[in-house]
């Protein structure tokens, strides 16, 4: 039989735990043959604190872990008996679906991109109403108009004396309002 990913439903922010016990089981038991990875599906996402660049973690899919493993009776109740962990998604109870190999692909691929281009940690939308929080514009309010996520900068219109101002500004120098 060959290896497909599952997805396991874990109590939230308990993912790494859960994760990290479900390999250890695979140890203790010696199934490694039954099992290959199992992962936090997680992405670098980037943020402006104090002026400086901070890189940080952030779960795209928070309370699941994914499992890579031949589904048999003991690998089942491997991982439905470790703690914290509620069950598998998808298919029946007692005999889960795993998800398609093009989703899966889809999953990994935007883990190792993550790790190249990290995301900002806020996304930004046009039409989004903003309130600059640095610069001249301090304490304005405005709206987004263009959003560039390879420069990390924004075309916001601010109102200033009445009239609708372009300007141009960086994703530190503004919060969703």
């Amino acid at each position: 039989m060959a290896k497909r990913w599952y997805v396991v439903h874990a109590y939230s922010g308990y993912e790494k735990k859960v994760a990290a016990a479900l390999k250890e089981r695979v140890e203790l038991t010696g199934m490694q043959d039954q099992f290959g990875d199992i992962l936090v599906p997680t992405e670098e996402v980037v943020e402006m604190r104090g002026g400086q660049k901070r890189k940080s973690e952030r779960k795209f899919f928070p309370g699941y872990v994914l499992v890579q493993m031949e589904l048999t009776d003991d690998s089942w109740h491997l991982v439905k008996e470790t703690p914290r962990v509620m069950g598998f998604i998808g298919g029946k109870a007692d005999k889960p679906a795993p998800i398609t190999e093009k989703e899966a692909d889809a999953i990994l691929r935007r883990v190792d991109d993550s790790v190249d281009k990290p995301k900002p940690k806020t996304m930004f939308e046009p039409g989004e109403m903003v309130r600059v929080i640095d610069g001249p514009f301090n304490d304005f309010n405005g709206v987004v108009e263009e959003v560039n996520y390879e420069k990390s900068r924004l075309h916001v219109a601010v109102l200033i004396f009445g009239r609708s101002t372009p300007v141009e500004l960086e994703f530190g120098q503004v919060e969703k309002a």
